[in-house]
């Protein structure tokens, strides 16, 4: 299935009407995977085909994993006044595997990344052609802002962006530009993939990751920068926000097993401070049951003085974070941190001892545009 190509202004087409004729102007792709996404594809849609270009045309690949709350006749409905915009069907509902038939499909020299649930500024896909243009990196992308309806998601907004919860990661950095080791979601020359490979369809999280890491560790460089600027809309109550994790965790094992070491060792700390937890506790009720007094008050001991400081770390952080938020969002944040940590630390033991199969290798991306458009 071809696309045709989108120009500056986007040129709604009626039913019957001739599509514009295609231009000697470069062309970016942007690749989208989405499924039941009714509440923000409008807006998403919209903000995208409202987009300020330069010296170059989109097109935008939409990878619907068989949507069923209405999602897919929006689509249908923008298709029909965009020429621009093709809906590929990902009956596998998997993130990566959706990414990578539109990344096949794709005809640019530049592949873009975009998330549904998520809004951009209008120079948005313009300041992520220059940047990549601009710097030589292999793939670059913007810090991840927050926008949030309610307290508890304004709560997890704030705790995503501090150290405590997020460990010092730099695209939680909304100041930060300068090389990094990940980004948020990637705009790369079709060159770097045909080079690096597709997505690892094994995963069904992280592979965002996944890729980011074997760009670097193949000698690519990875950059963010601060003028480049999305939000991203975080989970809006505690499930949800700890289903998220627990899956960031559970896959992380697997990124990890792959490359046979963690991208950051900050991946480790949530995990590790769980494990202690629990082996604390193991051997505080082994002294009980076997009478070594000494053995488990020395282990209680212990994990009473790291609780504190964790305790602690967590209050300190709730009052100094969450200060603008009102005594409510200072209230919630304790628990919020502690939802990140339990559920991604849990994902993460659990992932440890699956029994899953192993990560797939780099998907190639071969062929020219010209191989694609025939």
């Amino acid at each position: 299935m071809l696309c045709k190509s989108q120009s500056v202004e986007p040129v709604p087409v009626a039913s019957g009407e001739k599509a514009p004729s295609q231009t000697s102007r470069s062309l970016v792709s942007v690749v989208v995977p989405c499924r039941n996404e009714i509440k923000h594809v409008r807006q998403f849609l919209d903000c995208v085909f409202r987009q300020e270009l330069g010296d170059f045309d989109i097109e935008v690949m939409v990878a619907d994993g068989m949507s069923t709350d209405g999602t897919r006749a929006v689509l249908v409905e923008y298709q029909a006044m965009y020429p621009a915009l093709c809906l590929v069907d990902n009956p596998s509902k998997i993130v990566s595997i959706g990414l990578n038939k539109t990344i096949r499909k794709a005809r640019g020299e530049i592949i873009l990344r975009m998330d549904v649930h998520t809004t951009y500024a209008p120079d948005y896909i313009l300041r992520c052609v220059e940047t990549l243009r601009t710097t030589g990196a292999d793939n670059v992308g913007g810090p991840t802002r927050t926008l949030a309806e309610g307290k508890v998601a304004q709560a997890i907004a704030i705790a995503y962006h501090t150290r405590f919860a997020s460990g010092g990661a730099k695209f939680h950095d909304p100041t930060y530009e300068g090389y990094v080791d990940t980004v948020t979601y990637g705009c790369w020359r079709r060159a770097t993939l045909q080079r690096i490979g597709l997505f690892d369809e094994s995963l069904t999280r992280n592979q965002d990751d996944e890729l980011n890491f074997r760009i670097v560790r193949m000698g690519g460089r990875i950059w963010q920068s601060k003028q480049i600027v999305l939000w991203y809309w975080p989970r809006t109550d505690l499930v949800s926000l700890a289903k998220q994790y627990f899956q960031y965790g559970f896959w992380k094992v697997f990124v990890i097993r792959k490359h046979g070491r963690p991208a950051s060792y900050r991946h480790l700390v949530p995990v590790a401070c769980l494990a202690g937890t629990l082996g604390l506790w193991a051997v505080v009720g082994l002294g009980r049951l076997t009478g070594h007094a000494p053995l488990s008050q020395i282990s209680l001991v212990i994990w009473l003085v790291c609780a504190a400081l964790y305790a602690a770390a967590s209050i300190v952080t709730s009052v100094t974070k969450g200060r603008p938020g009102g005594y409510q969002v200072m209230a919630l944040l304790p628990i919020i941190f502690a939802v990140y940590h339990l559920s991604y630390g849990c994902g993460f033991l659990v992932g440890l001892f699956s029994r899953l199969g192993k990560t797939a290798e780099p998907t190639p991306l071969s062929g020219t545009v010209e191989d694609l458009q025939q």
